[in-house]
Protein backbone atom coordinates (compact mmCIF):
# COMPACT_ATOMS: atom_id res chain seq x y z
CA UNK A 1 0.00 0.00 0.00
CA UNK A 2 2.86 2.41 0.88
CA UNK A 3 4.52 1.78 -2.51
CA UNK A 4 1.24 2.45 -4.32
CA UNK A 5 0.74 5.74 -2.50
CA UNK A 6 4.34 6.86 -3.05
CA UNK A 7 4.13 6.05 -6.74
CA UNK A 8 0.91 8.04 -7.00
CA UNK A 9 2.60 11.07 -5.44
CA UNK A 10 5.75 10.76 -7.58
CA UNK A 11 3.77 10.82 -10.80
CA UNK A 12 1.70 13.87 -9.85
CA UNK A 13 2.62 17.45 -10.63
CA UNK A 14 1.26 18.61 -7.28
CA UNK A 15 0.46 16.85 -4.04
CA UNK A 16 -3.17 16.29 -3.01
CA UNK A 17 -5.30 13.95 -0.92
CA UNK A 18 -5.47 11.31 -3.68
CA UNK A 19 -2.07 10.14 -2.41
CA UNK A 20 -4.05 8.46 0.37
CA UNK A 21 -6.19 6.39 -2.00
CA UNK A 22 -6.04 2.62 -1.46
CA UNK A 23 -7.21 -0.55 -3.16
CA UNK A 24 -9.89 -1.46 -0.61
CA UNK A 25 -10.43 -5.10 -1.71
CA UNK A 26 -6.69 -5.83 -1.74
CA UNK A 27 -6.14 -4.12 1.61
CA UNK A 28 -9.05 -6.01 3.14
CA UNK A 29 -7.54 -9.30 1.99
CA UNK A 30 -4.15 -8.35 3.42
CA UNK A 31 -5.59 -7.43 6.83
CA UNK A 32 -7.82 -10.50 7.01
CA UNK A 33 -4.87 -12.79 6.24
CA UNK A 34 -2.72 -11.02 8.84
CA UNK A 35 -5.46 -11.35 11.47
CA UNK A 36 -5.78 -15.08 10.87
CA UNK A 37 -2.03 -15.59 11.08
CA UNK A 38 -1.69 -13.47 14.22
CA UNK A 39 -4.71 -14.70 16.16
CA UNK A 40 -4.86 -18.36 15.16
CA UNK A 41 -1.14 -18.85 14.67
CA UNK A 42 0.92 -16.69 16.98
CA UNK A 43 -1.61 -16.02 19.74
CA UNK A 44 -3.34 -19.42 19.59
CA UNK A 45 -6.79 -17.93 20.11
CA UNK A 46 -9.95 -19.03 18.32
CA UNK A 47 -11.19 -15.57 17.34
CA UNK A 48 -11.48 -12.01 18.64
CA UNK A 49 -13.36 -9.57 20.87
CA UNK A 50 -14.14 -6.10 19.50
CA UNK A 51 -15.53 -3.21 21.51
CA UNK A 52 -18.05 -1.45 19.26
CA UNK A 53 -18.67 2.24 19.95
CA UNK A 54 -20.78 2.94 16.88
CA UNK A 55 -17.88 4.88 15.37
CA UNK A 56 -16.12 4.25 12.08
CA UNK A 57 -12.93 2.62 13.40
CA UNK A 58 -14.55 0.01 15.63
CA UNK A 59 -17.17 -0.71 12.95
CA UNK A 60 -14.48 -1.41 10.37
CA UNK A 61 -12.63 -3.62 12.85
CA UNK A 62 -15.81 -5.63 13.42
CA UNK A 63 -16.30 -6.05 9.68
CA UNK A 64 -12.69 -7.18 9.19
CA UNK A 65 -12.93 -9.58 12.12
CA UNK A 66 -16.07 -11.16 10.70
CA UNK A 67 -14.35 -11.71 7.36
CA UNK A 68 -11.40 -13.29 9.13
CA UNK A 69 -13.20 -15.56 11.60
CA UNK A 70 -16.97 -15.57 11.01
CA UNK A 71 -19.69 -14.46 13.47
CA UNK A 72 -19.36 -17.53 15.73
CA UNK A 73 -15.79 -16.55 16.65
CA UNK A 74 -16.26 -12.79 17.05
CA UNK A 75 -17.65 -11.26 20.25
CA UNK A 76 -18.88 -7.69 19.71
CA UNK A 77 -19.49 -5.61 22.83
CA UNK A 78 -21.11 -2.20 23.32
CA UNK A 79 -20.27 -0.56 26.65
CA UNK A 80 -22.38 2.58 27.15
CA UNK A 81 -22.04 4.81 30.20
CA UNK A 82 -23.70 7.92 31.58
CA UNK A 83 -22.01 10.39 29.22
CA UNK A 84 -22.26 8.30 26.05
CA UNK A 85 -24.12 10.00 23.20
CA UNK A 86 -27.69 8.76 22.77
CA UNK A 87 -26.97 7.57 19.23
CA UNK A 88 -23.85 5.54 20.09
CA UNK A 89 -25.70 2.42 21.19
CA UNK A 90 -28.23 2.85 18.39
CA UNK A 91 -25.43 2.94 15.83
CA UNK A 92 -23.69 -0.04 17.42
CA UNK A 93 -26.93 -2.01 17.11
CA UNK A 94 -27.28 -0.85 13.51
CA UNK A 95 -23.74 -1.97 12.65
CA UNK A 96 -24.03 -5.37 14.31
CA UNK A 97 -27.35 -5.98 12.58
CA UNK A 98 -26.06 -4.91 9.18
CA UNK A 99 -22.95 -7.08 9.51
CA UNK A 100 -24.81 -10.09 10.88
CA UNK A 101 -23.32 -10.52 14.35
CA UNK A 102 -24.86 -10.52 17.82
CA UNK A 103 -24.20 -7.53 20.06
CA UNK A 104 -23.41 -7.93 23.75
CA UNK A 105 -24.40 -4.83 25.73
CA UNK A 106 -22.47 -4.25 28.94
CA UNK A 107 -23.39 -0.92 30.62
CA UNK A 108 -20.36 0.28 32.57
CA UNK A 109 -21.89 3.22 34.49
CA UNK A 110 -22.34 1.18 37.72
CA UNK A 111 -18.67 0.17 37.68
CA UNK A 112 -17.58 3.75 36.99
CA UNK A 113 -19.79 5.01 39.79
CA UNK A 114 -18.27 2.49 42.20
CA UNK A 115 -14.73 3.49 41.17
CA UNK A 116 -15.50 7.15 41.72
CA UNK A 117 -15.18 8.22 38.09
CA UNK A 118 -18.06 10.68 38.10
CA UNK A 119 -17.29 12.01 41.58
CA UNK A 120 -13.66 12.59 40.65
CA UNK A 121 -14.70 14.34 37.44
CA UNK A 122 -17.06 16.59 39.40
CA UNK A 123 -14.38 17.48 41.95
CA UNK A 124 -11.95 18.47 39.18
CA UNK A 125 -14.53 20.54 37.29
CA UNK A 126 -15.55 22.40 40.44
CA UNK A 127 -11.97 23.58 40.88
CA UNK A 128 -12.63 25.74 37.81
CA UNK A 129 -16.42 26.23 37.97
CA UNK A 130 -17.63 25.81 41.59
CA UNK A 131 -21.27 26.16 40.50
CA UNK A 132 -21.10 23.07 38.25
CA UNK A 133 -23.70 20.52 39.30
CA UNK A 134 -26.80 18.56 38.37
CA UNK A 135 -27.92 19.16 34.78
CA UNK A 136 -24.64 20.78 33.71
CA UNK A 137 -22.51 19.36 30.88
CA UNK A 138 -18.86 19.73 29.94
CA UNK A 139 -16.05 19.05 27.49
CA UNK A 140 -12.32 19.82 27.18
CA UNK A 141 -10.98 21.74 24.17
CA UNK A 142 -7.68 23.02 22.76
CA UNK A 143 -7.09 26.32 20.93
CA UNK A 144 -6.69 26.18 17.15
CA UNK A 145 -3.16 25.71 15.88
CA UNK A 146 -4.09 27.66 12.74
CA UNK A 147 -4.54 30.95 14.56
CA UNK A 148 -1.19 31.04 16.34
CA UNK A 149 1.68 28.93 17.61
CA UNK A 150 -0.52 27.55 20.35
CA UNK A 151 0.48 26.01 23.62
CA UNK A 152 -1.31 22.71 24.15
CA UNK A 153 -3.11 24.06 27.20
CA UNK A 154 -6.59 22.64 27.58
CA UNK A 155 -9.64 24.73 28.38
CA UNK A 156 -12.79 23.54 30.06
CA UNK A 157 -16.15 24.33 28.47
CA UNK A 158 -19.27 23.93 30.60
CA UNK A 159 -22.94 24.42 29.82
CA UNK A 160 -25.58 25.23 32.42
CA UNK A 161 -29.05 23.66 32.43
CA UNK A 162 -30.27 26.95 30.91
CA UNK A 163 -27.93 26.53 27.95
CA UNK A 164 -25.37 29.18 28.95
CA UNK A 165 -21.79 28.29 28.05
CA UNK A 166 -18.66 29.29 29.94
CA UNK A 167 -15.02 28.56 29.15
CA UNK A 168 -11.87 28.85 31.25
CA UNK A 169 -8.28 27.66 31.24
CA UNK A 170 -7.75 24.70 33.54
CA UNK A 171 -5.08 24.51 36.21
CA UNK A 172 -2.69 21.59 35.89
CA UNK A 173 -4.21 19.99 39.00
CA UNK A 174 -7.75 20.25 37.67
CA UNK A 175 -6.78 19.02 34.21
CA UNK A 176 -4.86 16.00 35.47
CA UNK A 177 -7.66 15.11 37.86
CA UNK A 178 -10.33 15.35 35.18
CA UNK A 179 -8.38 13.35 32.60
CA UNK A 180 -7.38 10.68 35.13
CA UNK A 181 -11.00 10.23 36.16
CA UNK A 182 -12.22 10.20 32.56
CA UNK A 183 -9.60 7.63 31.53
CA UNK A 184 -11.32 5.18 33.86
CA UNK A 185 -13.96 4.84 31.14
CA UNK A 186 -11.50 3.44 28.60
CA UNK A 187 -9.82 1.23 31.18
CA UNK A 188 -13.08 -0.29 32.41
CA UNK A 189 -14.13 -1.00 28.82
CA UNK A 190 -10.89 -2.85 28.21
CA UNK A 191 -11.36 -4.81 31.44
CA UNK A 192 -14.75 -5.96 30.14
CA UNK A 193 -13.27 -6.91 26.75
CA UNK A 194 -10.53 -9.02 28.34
CA UNK A 195 -13.06 -10.69 30.62
CA UNK A 196 -14.97 -11.91 27.57
CA UNK A 197 -11.71 -12.77 25.82
CA UNK A 198 -10.68 -15.01 28.73
CA UNK A 199 -14.14 -16.57 28.89
CA UNK A 200 -14.24 -17.42 25.18
CA UNK A 201 -10.52 -17.97 24.42
CA UNK A 202 -10.41 -14.92 22.15
CA UNK A 203 -7.88 -12.18 21.42
CA UNK A 204 -8.73 -8.52 21.96
CA UNK A 205 -8.80 -6.13 19.01
CA UNK A 206 -7.57 -2.57 19.37
CA UNK A 207 -9.24 -0.08 17.05
CA UNK A 208 -6.90 2.95 16.65
CA UNK A 209 -6.23 4.21 13.15
CA UNK A 210 -2.82 5.54 12.12
CA UNK A 211 -3.56 9.12 13.12
CA UNK A 212 -4.57 8.08 16.63
CA UNK A 213 -1.77 5.55 17.01
CA UNK A 214 0.92 7.94 15.76
CA UNK A 215 -0.27 10.88 17.86
CA UNK A 216 -0.90 8.97 21.09
CA UNK A 217 -4.64 9.51 21.05
CA UNK A 218 -5.39 6.58 23.33
CA UNK A 219 -5.31 5.66 27.01
CA UNK A 220 -2.50 3.41 28.20
CA UNK A 221 -4.00 0.15 29.46
CA UNK A 222 -7.32 1.49 28.22
CA UNK A 223 -8.20 1.65 24.53
CA UNK A 224 -4.44 1.39 23.88
CA UNK A 225 -4.39 -2.17 25.28
CA UNK A 226 -4.98 -4.96 22.77
CA UNK A 227 -3.56 -8.15 21.31
CA UNK A 228 -3.92 -7.04 17.68
CA UNK A 229 -4.43 -3.60 16.08
CA UNK A 230 -5.50 -4.29 12.50
CA UNK A 231 -6.00 -0.70 11.27
CA UNK A 232 -3.14 1.10 13.06
CA UNK A 233 -1.30 1.44 9.74
CA UNK A 234 -4.27 3.06 7.98
CA UNK A 235 -4.92 6.79 7.82
CA UNK A 236 -8.44 7.74 8.87
CA UNK A 237 -9.35 8.57 5.27
CA UNK A 238 -8.37 5.03 4.31
CA UNK A 239 -10.50 3.60 7.11
CA UNK A 240 -13.49 5.37 5.58
CA UNK A 241 -12.64 3.82 2.20
CA UNK A 242 -12.59 0.36 3.78
CA UNK A 243 -15.86 1.09 5.59
CA UNK A 244 -17.66 1.73 2.32
CA UNK A 245 -16.22 -1.41 0.73
CA UNK A 246 -17.05 -3.56 3.80
CA UNK A 247 -20.68 -2.43 3.97
CA UNK A 248 -20.54 -0.36 7.14
CA UNK A 249 -23.89 1.52 7.26
CA UNK A 250 -23.93 5.00 5.79
CA UNK A 251 -25.22 6.46 9.07
CA UNK A 252 -21.88 5.54 10.65
CA UNK A 253 -19.81 6.66 7.66
CA UNK A 254 -21.34 10.14 7.62
CA UNK A 255 -21.13 10.71 11.39
CA UNK A 256 -18.26 13.11 12.31
CA UNK A 257 -15.63 11.46 14.54
CA UNK A 258 -16.28 12.19 18.22
CA UNK A 259 -14.59 11.34 21.50
CA UNK A 260 -17.94 10.21 23.02
CA UNK A 261 -16.32 10.73 26.42
CA UNK A 262 -17.63 13.98 27.88
CA UNK A 263 -21.24 14.99 28.37
CA UNK A 264 -21.12 17.79 25.77
CA UNK A 265 -20.74 16.72 22.12
CA UNK A 266 -17.08 16.98 21.16
CA UNK A 267 -15.16 16.50 17.92
CA UNK A 268 -11.75 14.85 18.03
CA UNK A 269 -10.20 17.96 16.46
CA UNK A 270 -11.56 20.06 19.36
CA UNK A 271 -10.07 17.80 21.98
CA UNK A 272 -6.76 16.72 20.51
CA UNK A 273 -5.94 17.12 16.83
CA UNK A 274 -4.93 20.34 15.10
CA UNK A 275 -7.35 19.92 12.17
CA UNK A 276 -10.34 17.78 11.11
CA UNK A 277 -9.27 14.22 10.31
CA UNK A 278 -9.16 14.55 6.49
CA UNK A 279 -6.77 17.50 6.66
CA UNK A 280 -4.77 15.90 9.49
CA UNK A 281 -4.33 12.79 7.36
CA UNK A 282 -2.91 14.87 4.53
CA UNK A 283 -0.51 16.66 6.88
CA UNK A 284 0.62 13.47 8.60
CA UNK A 285 1.16 11.72 5.26
CA UNK A 286 3.07 14.71 3.93
CA UNK A 287 5.31 14.93 6.99
CA UNK A 288 5.99 11.19 6.83
CA UNK A 289 6.95 11.48 3.15
CA UNK A 290 8.96 14.72 3.42
CA UNK A 291 6.54 16.71 1.28
CA UNK A 292 7.16 20.44 1.85
CA UNK A 293 4.55 22.59 3.63
CA UNK A 294 4.10 24.74 0.51
CA UNK A 295 2.65 21.80 -1.45
CA UNK A 296 0.42 20.76 1.44
CA UNK A 297 -0.79 24.34 1.84
CA UNK A 298 -1.90 24.41 -1.78
CA UNK A 299 -3.78 21.13 -1.36
CA UNK A 300 -5.60 22.23 1.82
CA UNK A 301 -6.10 25.93 1.19
CA UNK A 302 -3.90 26.91 4.14
CA UNK A 303 -0.82 29.07 4.39
CA UNK A 304 2.69 27.62 4.44
CA UNK A 305 3.08 28.78 8.05
CA UNK A 306 -0.17 27.13 9.15
CA UNK A 307 0.96 23.80 7.70
CA UNK A 308 4.37 24.22 9.34
CA UNK A 309 2.58 24.73 12.68
CA UNK A 310 0.63 21.51 12.16
CA UNK A 311 3.89 19.67 11.36
CA UNK A 312 5.43 20.99 14.60
CA UNK A 313 2.32 20.00 16.54
CA UNK A 314 2.55 16.45 15.18
CA UNK A 315 6.20 16.17 16.19
CA UNK A 316 5.52 17.55 19.67
CA UNK A 317 2.70 15.08 20.27
CA UNK A 318 4.98 12.22 19.18
CA UNK A 319 7.51 13.26 21.80
CA UNK A 320 4.95 13.91 24.54
CA UNK A 321 3.15 10.58 24.07
CA UNK A 322 6.13 8.33 23.39
CA UNK A 323 5.78 6.75 26.83
CA UNK A 324 2.35 5.40 25.83
CA UNK A 325 4.05 3.04 23.38
CA UNK A 326 6.68 1.86 25.85
CA UNK A 327 6.45 -1.71 27.18
CA UNK A 328 7.17 -2.20 30.89
CA UNK A 329 10.80 -1.31 31.54
CA UNK A 330 12.96 -3.96 33.20
CA UNK A 331 16.19 -3.55 35.14
CA UNK A 332 17.53 -6.60 33.36
CA UNK A 333 16.17 -8.56 30.40
CA UNK A 334 14.59 -11.90 31.26
CA UNK A 335 15.69 -13.66 28.11
CA UNK A 336 14.03 -16.98 28.91
CA UNK A 337 10.61 -15.45 28.29
CA UNK A 338 9.12 -14.75 24.88
CA UNK A 339 10.20 -11.24 23.99
CA UNK A 340 12.27 -11.11 27.16
CA UNK A 341 14.80 -8.71 25.70
CA UNK A 342 12.13 -6.00 25.36
CA UNK A 343 11.71 -3.27 27.94
CA UNK A 344 15.25 -2.69 29.13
Amino acid sequence: MRALAEARYDCCMTFDATALAIDAPAETTRIVEALRAQVLGRLKRRGVVVGLSGGIDSSVCVALALRAFGPEKVAVIAMPERDSADESLTLAELVSGALGVSLIVEPIAPALEALGCYRRQLDAIREVFPEYGEGWRCKVVLPSVLDSERLNVSRLVVESPAGERFEARMTAHAYLGLIAATNLKQRVRKLVEYTHADRLNLAVVGTPNRLEYDQGFFVKQGDGAADVKPIAHLYKTQVYALAEYLGVPEEVRRRPPTTDTFSLPQGQDEFYFALPYASMDVCLYALNHRIPPSEVAMALGLTDEQVARVFRDIERKRVATRYLHEPPLLVEAVRETFGGDVGR
